[in-house]
C-alpha cells in the first residue's frame, strides 16, 4: 500500500511541477489565435491626382447564433436585414445555425451602420475593421482600371497588373481568447503592423478620358456597332492620355457585367487595320528610295496578285496619280505597286520595326502582340494585301504607336500608362521614360506627315477629321473584319488615326469602330470621332494653332 501511495505522490509532483509548464503551454496555444490586420490598398488616380479607385474603412459584421434566443431571432433578423441591405430569409437562416459560434452577416459595411448595430438590441454581434474598394468615376476607364475581388486581390486591369504594389502587406496579431471567442483582458499579444499599399498615378487625363468615352459611345450606338475604341497619346512622351472603350465596364457593378466587358479592348483586341497600315508601306518605300512623294503611277482600279484580283474601294479608269495623291485617296492598287518595289522582306522588317508582332512595353494591362506572320510564310495574295493592312493583325495601341512614331520625327517611344507611384514615405516617384528607338529618318517621317495632311484635305478620304484653325494629318482605314466565332470574314473595321498640329505634333488620336451596321467607311464613322476628341483634347491642354498654312504640294501628275 505504501508503494502504491508513493507512485501516486510521485505522479502528482510530476504533474504539478515538472509537467505544469507543458500543460500551461498547451492551454495557451488553445487560447491563442492569429488575427489578420488588413493593409490599406493604395489609390489609383489620373495624372492630375483625381481619384479613380480608392479604399475606405469598412466593417465585417458577424454574429454568434448560439447567443441569440429563439424568441428574438425574427426581430433580430428584421433589424439586421434592414440595416445591412440583406433579405430577412438570408439573415434568419444564419441565426438558426446554432451549431456554430460564428456566422458572417455582411462585408463592406459602413462603420456608422456597424456602430449603430453594435449599440442596438441585437445580441452577440461583432464588427471587424476591414476596407472596401470604391470607384468614384464609375465606368470611366473601367476596363483599364480593373476591379478588386472579395479576397482583396486585383482581378483585372491596373488593379491586377499592379496588385502587389497597391495591396501592400497585411499585418497580424496573436491574441488569447476564451471559449466564447472573446479576447481575454490583460493577456499578452504580439502584433506585426501592416504595410499599406502604394498609390499609382496613371497618365490618363480624367476630362479627356470622359470626352473620348462619350464620343465613341455615341458613335457605337449610332452606327449599331459591336464596340469601339479611342486612344489619345502624347507625341513627345508616348504617355496615354485617354484609353476609352465602348461599351465600358461599370466598376461599381462589375459582378453584373458580361465577361466581354472585363477586357481592355484598346490593348487586347486584335484586328486587321486596313488602310491606316499604308503609312508603314510608305515608310518602307521612302526609306528604300523606291519612291518619292511625287513619283507618278498609272493606277488602274484593280491589280492581280497570285490567284486574286485586288481592287480599290471605288471603280475608276486608269489614273495618273502621284504617290502622295494615292495615299490621300487611299488607293490599294497604288500601295501594292509601291510595295512590289520594296519587296516582302523589307516590308516585313519595317512592320517589325514599328512594333508589329511584339507586345508593347510600358505597363498597359492585357496588351497583346497582334499577328505578324513571317514573310516567308505569306501566301501569294498576302504579299500584296499586307501592304494595305489585310493579312496582318494589330491592336489599337500598336496602331496609335505607329502614328506617334511618324509624328515624333521617326522616333518610336514605348507607350506609357503609369506616370509614377508613391514610395513608403508618400513621396511621388515618377516612372522612367519609355525606351526610344529610331524607326525611320526624320526626312521620311516629315514626308509621310505631309502626305497624311493631304489625306485630310479636299481630295482626301479623311475630310471629316479636319479641325477649323488647325493643321491635321491622318489616315482612314476600312478593313474586312475577321469574325473568330463565325470562322470567316464578316463585316468591317472602320478606323481613323492622326495627329495635330500637323507641323508641330502634340497629340495622336486613334478611333476604331468594330462591325458597324449603319455605314462602314473609316472616313464616315471614325473620322468624326477623331475630330470630336482631338478638338476637346487640344482645347483642354491649351495647345494653340501653329498659325502656319499647309504647304503647297503636288498632288496630281502634271501639276
Amino acid at each position: 500500500m505504501t508503494f502504491i501511495l508513493s507512485i501516486f505522490a510521485g505522479r502528482l509532483i510530476q504533474m504539478q511541477g515538472l509537467d505544469s509548464k507543458v500543460y500551461e503551454a498547451a492551454a495557451a496555444d488553445q487560447r491563442q489565435h492569429t488575427e489578420t490586420i488588413p493593409a490599406k490598398r493604395g489609390s489609383i488616380t489620373d495624372v492630375n491626382g483625381h481619384d479613380l479607385a480608392v479604399t475606405v474603412e469598412a466593417r465585417e459584421v458577424s454574429i454568434d447564433p448560439t447567443k441569440v434566443p429563439a424568441d428574438v431571432r425574427a426581430k433580430a433578423a428584421a433589424i439586421l436585414a434592414q440595416q445591412l441591405g440583406k433579405s430577412e430569409q438570408e439573415i434568419a437562416a444564419k441565426l438558426a445555425r446554432t451549431g456554430t459560434h460564428y456566422q458572417l452577416l455582411a462585408r463592406d459595411v459602413d462603420p456608422v451602420v456597424a456602430t449603430r448595430l453594435l449599440q442596438g438590441p441585437v445580441p452577440a454581434l461583432s464588427a471587424k475593421k476591414t476596407y472596401k474598394r470604391l470607384y468614384p468615376a464609375g465606368e470611366l476607364a473601367g476596363s483599364l482600371i480593373g476591379f478588386v475581388g472579395d479576397e482583396g486581390n486585383g482581378l483585372g486591369g491596373m488593379e491586377q497588373a499592379r496588385n502587389s504594389l497597391l495591396a501592400g502587406r497585411d499585418g497580424e496579431q496573436r491574441v488569447e481568447t476564451g471559449r466564447d471567442g472573446q479576447r481575454i483582458p490583460m493577456t499578452s499579444s504580439q502584433r506585426t503592423a501592416p504595410v499599406d499599399g502604394q498609390d499609382v498615378r496613371l497618365t490618363i487625363d480624367r476630362d479627356i478620358q470622359w470626352a473620348a468615352q462619350k464620343s465613341i459611345g455615341e458613335q457605337v450606338r449610332k452606327s449599331e456597332a459591336d464596340s469601339g475604341t479611342v486612344i489619345v497619346m502624347d507625341v513627345r512622351t508616348s504617355q496615354i492620355v485617354a484609353m476609352a472603350n465602348a461599351p465600358e465596364l461599370d466598376l461599381n457593378n462589375w459582378r453584373k457585367a458580361p465577361a466581354s466587358r472585363y477586357s481592355n479592348k484598346a490593348a487586347a483586341d486584335v484586328f486587321e487595320p486596313g488602310s491606316t497600315n499604308k503609312v508603314i508601306t510608305a515608310a518602307a518605300a521612302l526609306e528604300a528610295k523606291a519612291v518619292t512623294p511625287d513619283t507618278v503611277y498609272q493606277v488602274p482600279d484593280r491589280i492581280r496578285c497570285a490567284d486574286q484580283v485586288l481592287r480599290d474601294a471605288h471603280a475608276h479608269k486608269v489614273e495618273a496619280l502621284t504617290f502622295r495623291q494615292a495615299m490621300a485617296q487611299s488607293s490599294n492598287v497604288a500601295t501594292v505597286m509601291a510595295a512590289r518595289k520594296v519587296g516582302s522582306q523589307k516590308l516585313y522588317e519595317m512592320l517589325k520595326a514599328f512594333g508589329f508582332g511584339s507586345t508593347p512595353g510600358g505597363g498597359v494591362p492585357s496588351a497583346e502582340a497582334g499577328l505578324l506572320p513571317d514573310y516567308r510564310k505569306w501566301s501569294g495574295s498576302q504579299s500584296c494585301t499586307v501592304a494595305y493592312g489585310q493579312g496582318v493583325s494589330v491592336t489599337a495601341l500598336q496602331m496609335a504607336s505607329v502614328y506617334q512614331t511618324i509624328a515624333n520625327g521617326g522616333v518610336r517611344i514605348e507607350p506609357q500608362i503609369v506616370a509614377g507611384t508613391t514610395d513608403a514615405t508618400g513621396r511621388f516617384v515618377p516612372a522612367p521614360a519609355g525606351k526610344q528607338t529610331r524607326v525611320v529618318s526624320e526626312t521620311t517621317a516629315e514626308e509621310i506627315a505631309t502626305m497624311l495632311e493631304s489625306a485630310v484635305g479636299e481630295e482626301g478620304t479623311g475630310q471629316l477629321a479636319a479641325i477649323d484653325g488647325y493643321r491635321v494629318a491622318g489616315k482612314t482605314g476600312t478593313a474586312n473584319r475577321y469574325d473568330a466565332e463565325l470562322g470567316r470574314y464578316e463585316g468591317y473595321t472602320a478606323s481613323f488615326v492622326g495627329f495635330a498640329p500637323a507641323d508641330d505634333p502634340r497629340l495622336v488620336v486613334l478611333s476604331v469602330v468594330q462591325n458597324p451596321k449603319n455605314g462602314h467607311f473609316g472616313g464616315e464613322l471614325a473620322a468624326p470621332v477623331f475630330k470630336d476628341v482631338m478638338t476637346f483634347a487640344i482645347k483642354s491642354k491649351k495647345i494653340p494653332p501653329t498659325g502656319s498654312a499647309a504647304p503647297t504640294v503636288r498632288t496630281r501628275a502634271g501639276q
